[in-house]
């Protein structure tokens, strides 16, 4: 582990025990309140920062797990586990609404009269005050170390804060015109911490999945690569993520038929070195396509493909074209978007339409994706 993921980590772990310590206070002072007023909308905002202490400690936990050095039965890493503990706390905010929508409810059917006092709503004032702050801080820490973990406990902080402050609401109606809205009130703010916990989890569960290219660091990788004068095209670029800043991938470049294999090697190693260098990804592999250079009725045939497919409105790239006469031979990649309806049959007519066009030549085509497609 590096000065870096070393930094990140005492970051992560230094900031979630500050949350569980100030969770801890809070559920205490206000599971004290609510008793003794017979509020149930207080006892229940302080289940809910006990559930809180509990998400900053299986933050600690993942944190830890995540930054185990590689081994045999996982050579990549475990930085996936950090989204595995982000999706843990996306349970408990929906266990802890879901939870608190039924007590509300319970509430309204059979309603119990509360008993404020100054002290008490003073209290829950400070309350709602501390978890202003502690949710902007978590949350913004979260953002700068890129910690799914502490992004989601900091939004759910902040949402805490909008239960306490529903709780001095229904007091102060309680206190002017007599009339008891916390049941109420309790069961729209679950309803709106269910909806959290829910995209939450969605959000964390397509992490997991795998999603498309970062398209910023993708576009970053594509100009690196395609710095190097030898380098023609860059395409295919496929990046894994396996934990927050933990990547690895694979690019095809285009290079001209006229690069030795020994020129190709330390293009490959440079390259390499340069993505690591200014992108902290690892290229574990590089496919290199040759470009026909030296025939120009080649590179006229290539210009005439490219006019068929890009004929057809769906067809976003072509790339690794190469011809060879004697052969009668013809080879290229079709990258085919997203937005159409059929992808193979629009990349069937594409090559048909080729097809007609150059009757005497074997095909040799491929359907292609584009993995950073908006």
């Amino acid at each position: 582990m590096d000065k870096v993921e070393v930094s990140r980590e005492k970051t992560i772990i230094k900031t979630s025990i500050i949350g569980i310590i100030a969770n801890v206070f809070l559920a205490g002072f206000k599971a004290v309140i609510g008793l003794m007023t017979n509020s149930i909308a207080i006892v229940l905002d302080a289940v809910n920062n006990v559930s809180d202490a509990g998400s900053s400690l299986i933050t600690i936990v993942g944190t830890k797990l995540a930054g185990k050095e590689p081994d045999k039965k996982h050579p990549f890493g475990y930085g996936r586990i950090e989204y595995l503990s982000a999706m843990i706390i996306s349970v408990i905010v929906l266990y802890a609404g879901i939870t608190s929508f039924v007590e509300s409810v319970k509430q309204i059917i059979h309603p119990e009269t509360p008993d404020y006092n100054t002290v008490s709503l003073i209290i829950v004032g400070v309350a709602v005050v501390v978890k202003i702050l502690l949710g902007r801080f978590v949350k913004g820490v979260g953002v700068k170390v890129n910690s799914d973990s502490l992004i989601n406990s900091g939004e759910d902080a902040m949402l805490d804060s909008v239960i306490s402050a529903s709780t001095l609401v229904a007091a102060g109606i309680f206190l002017i015109f007599h009339v008891s809205l916390e049941a109420w009130l309790g069961a729209i703010i679950s309803l709106v911490i269910i909806k959290s916990g829910i995209e939450m989890l969605r959000d964390t569960i397509s992490q997991i999945l795998g999603e498309r290219n970062d398209q910023e660091l993708a576009k970053k990788i594509h100009d690196t690569v395609l710095s190097f004068p030898q380098v023609q095209g860059a395409y295919d670029l496929v990046l894994n993520n396996y934990g927050p800043d933990t990547w690895n991938g694979s690019i095809h470049i285009e290079v001209p038929d006229t690069c030795t294999a020994d020129q190709l090697d330390q293009l490959l190693r440079e390259i390499m070195m340069k993505v690591i260098q200014e992108h902290n990804v690892i290229l574990t592999a590089i496919g290199v396509y040759s470009v026909n250079t030296k025939d120009p009725e080649v590179i006229a045939a290539k210009r005439q493909v490219e006019e068929i497919v890009f004929a057809h409105e769906h067809i976003r790239q072509m790339h690794g074209f190469y011809l060879i006469k004697e052969q009668n031979t013809m080879r290229f990649d079709l990258v085919v978007s997203f937005d159409a309806k059929d992808r193979k049959a629009v990349f069937r007519e594409a090559v048909a339409d080729v097809q007609k066009a150059f009757p005497d030549y074997h095909l040799q085509a491929a359907m292609d994706t584009d993995f950073t497609e908006e």
